[in-house]
């Protein structure tokens, strides 16, 4: 049984007396432990699709289930339970906050956990972790005006993954960066998969970080055109 899947998912919006079809019955299944990376155009219904697998959007219709369960028709409660036990976020535009440290932007998801209250040195010791993961405990005390932009994109994947999450969600994670830490975030990414199991999801434009995946799906007009299992993705065994 997939990780996630979606059944002939659809999503329209309706601009003025138009409807823009984003999504034209959209059915995949990922496994846990793959790295997918999602590859189109702009318009090519992408971005839509990942906002339906991280629970931010629901589809207008078709069903999106996670471990078999349909969560598309959940309250905003639960669903907001399931973004918060299950997934993580990151985004092109890093989304940190600028007045606080890389270490309290780490922490930060840790406020507001629906597993309990999670005390301060407890929340320390797991972003710490968290950003030991990504390279970055000697960045801890800075803030994100004193990093790098690749810096502040390890720093929001640390605290995509300090509610240790079964699946990363990431929406054009290099699309703000310089192609050699392009490659340095992808490898990342690679890395996390094969030594924590992580379920990883990739929405690209360029192909050549679309080759770090161990599949490439490819999306045109609402529609899956293609998609592609590889042998082995560009960063593993080892990376490069």
């Amino acid at each position: 049984m997939p990780l996630l899947e979606t059944r002939e998912v659809a999503k329209e919006y309706h601009v003025g007396d138009h409807i823009v079809h984003a999504l034209r019955g959209v059915s995949l299944g990922i496994d846990a432990g793959e790295f997918v990376t999602i590859v189109g155009p702009s318009g090519s219904g992408k971005s839509t699709f990942m906002h339906i697998l991280g629970c931010l959007d629901r589809p207008t219709r078709g069903q999106y289930l996670m471990n078999g369960r349909d969560v598309s028709t959940l309250p905003p409660d639960e669903l907001a339970r399931v973004r918060n036990e299950m997934l993580g976020f990151v985004f092109q535009g890093f989304n940190l906050l600028a007045r606080t440290s890389a270490l309290e932007n780490v922490e930060l998801p840790l406020l507001y956990t629906r597993r309990g209250v999670v005390k301060g040195s407890e929340r320390r010791r797991k972003a710490m972790a968290a950003l030991e993961a990504v390279g970055l405990t000697d960045r801890a005390d800075h803030h994100p005006n004193q990093l790098s932009g690749g810096q502040q994109q390890r720093v929001a994947i640390a605290r995509a993954l300090v509610a240790d999450p079964s699946v990363l969600l990431a929406d054009e994670p290099t699309g703000n960066l310089d192609t050699a830490t392009s490659h340095e975030v992808m490898e990342i990414f690679a890395r996390l998969r094969r030594e924590r199991g992580l379920t990883i999801v990739v929405i690209t434009h360029e192909r050549d970080i679309a080759a770090y995946g161990s599949r490439t799906i490819d999306f045109r007009d609402g529609r899956v055109t293609s998609d592609v299992h590889h042998d082995q993705a560009l960063a593993e065994p080892s990376l490069r």
